[in-house]
């Protein structure tokens, strides 16, 4: 079996207007489409929306508007959940001028040493970041070379109790 990609990554949002603004609007992701969900698979009647929005690579980044079944929106901390979205060097300063500019929580530029980021927070509480690979990306994220398993069973054997 081969995984041969993304196609896309789905998440609740509030209000399918407000999240196209930034998506589209804001971040420039056109919306490629989107349709309503009138009827689960499982016969129950619903009124969903589901839209998307494409990335160069062909990809998309969706979303569910469901007023009719609960969820509970919050602040999103990076580390619970996140959309890293990578862009070019121009974009990224770019882009962190026009988030100020519109008087958004613009966070960053962060270097993380195998990327440089910065943030955004959508209006459905997810934290957006967009990042730039720095020259020692690829060597950093090869798992021949960076010991990732290693690292992994050491956390698992040091970790501290939750």
């Amino acid at each position: 079996m081969t995984i041969r990609g993304l196609h896309h990554n789905a998440y609740r949002c509030r209000d399918s207007e407000q999240t196209r603004q930034f998506y589209e609007d804001f971040l420039g992701l056109p919306l490629a489409e989107a349709f309503e969900i009138k009827q689960t698979k499982s016969g129950r009647n619903t009124s969903v929306l589901h839209s998307f929005y494409r990335m160069a690579d062909g990809s998309f980044l969706a979303f569910f508007e469901a007023p009719d079944m609960p969820f509970e929106f919050k602040q999103q901390h990076d580390f619970d959940l996140h959309i890293a979205l990578e862009v070019d060097e121009t974009t990224l300063h770019a882009m962190f001028a026009k988030g100020k500019a519109a008087g958004m929580d613009t966070r960053g530029i962060s270097d993380h040493g195998f990327v440089r980021s910065i943030y955004f927070r959508d209006p459905n509480g997810y934290v957006v970041e967009l990042t730039v690979k720095t020259p020692d990306h690829d060597a950093s994220m090869e798992r021949a070379k960076n010991a990732a398993r290693a690292k992994l069973d050491n956390w698992q054997k040091t970790k501290r109790a939750a």
